[in-house]
Formats: C-alpha cells, structure tokens, sequence
C-alpha cells in the first residue's frame, strides 16, 4: 500500500488500547478481595481539577478485607472520600484523621449481579472503542478507493482485514468479560 493514510498497524494499536482501558476497568470491579487497583479508576476533584486517586493519597492493603487510603493534603480528605462514595464501588470509607479505610464488605448475591452489569456496561464500552477505530479504518479506506489511490479489490481485501481485526478484539473483550464475570459469581 503506497499511502501513509491507511495504516493496519496504527487500527491494532488503537484497538489494543480500548481493550487494554476494558482491562483496567474490570481491575476495578471487586470480586469480594481488598485490592489497590479496586480505587484506580477513581478521579478527585483536587486544586481546580480532576486526578486520579493515586495521585493525592497512598492506598494501601494491610489484610485482605480492608482498603487503607493515606490522603497527604488534609484539605483533601472531604474530596476523597466523596469520590469514594460517589464511585459506584459499593464501599463505605470511615474516616479517620487523614487516612480512610475501606472495610470491604461480604458480596451478597444482589450486589454481585450488580457488578457483573457494570461489567457488561464496561465491555460495551470497550466494544463501542473498538468500533469507532473500526470506523476510521473503512472511513479512510473508502476516500482512498474514491480518490483513486487504491483499486475496488484492493479496497475489498484490506477492509476484510479491519473487519476480521475488529471480530477477534471484540471476542477478545468477550472473553474477558466472561472470564470476570465466574470470578465474581464464585461463592
């Protein structure tokens, strides 16, 4: 292929990167375990702007039940725990001084139903991302079919490969979706 438009390479990278963001997504849906990647994707309102959680406080685990956020700037302890709370993570902080635990409750039946919809909710994300790069692919490759940069079969083969990319990353996020979901439902 002559052109610098149309680039397979560059659809497989973005599309890598909407599974990799799904990835770190499921990371946050907790399965009934303290873990520090359960808080990552939770932003702070802090100094005029929104950052991430690990970038105003430490988290920690020091037993497996129980979440341990160190907030450096005591200003700060009123946002993070309203992050926390408005999360959607189903856990309660208790503050203490500048630091919050997060006593990680028993998942009950209802609530773990609610985790693998937000699971669902996450991979159709991850597919929506998928598609869009798709989109872009064919987008460019019709213009340069229109343009005369590249002939009708040529056009048909290389749109073929973007489509076949596109199927084997959403099975992808399928079968990590599948994969979370028995994590979760495990009693």
């Amino acid at each position: 292929m002559a052109t610098a438009d149309y680039d397979l390479d560059d659809l497989k990278r973005r599309m890598a990167g909407a599974v990799a963001s799904f990835k770190n997504d499921l990371g946050g849906l907790r399965t009934g375990r303290a873990s520090a990647t359960l808080l990552d994707p939770i932003m702070v309102e802090a100094y005029g702007q929104s950052m991430p959680l690990n970038q105003v406080a430490n988290v920690n685990v020091p037993e497996p039940r129980m979440i341990v956020v160190q907030v450096w700037d005591k200003a700060m302890v009123a946002g993070v725990e309203k992050a926390i709370r408005d999360s959607n993570i189903g856990i309660n902080p208790v503050v203490d001084g500048t630091s919050l635990r997060l006593p990680m409750p028993e998942l009950n039946e209802e609530r773990r139903r609610e985790l693998v919809k937000v699971g669902h909710q996450y991979a159709e994300s991850g597919r929506v991302a998928v598609r869009h790069v798709r989109r872009d692919g064919m987008e460019v490759l019709k213009k340069l079919e229109k343009d005369k940069d590249i002939g009708q079969d040529e056009a048909r083969v290389e749109s073929d490969k973007v489509q076949k990319l596109t199927d084997d990353t959403i099975a992808e996020i399928d079968k990590l979706l599948a994969s979370k979901e028995v994590e979760i439902m495990q009693v």
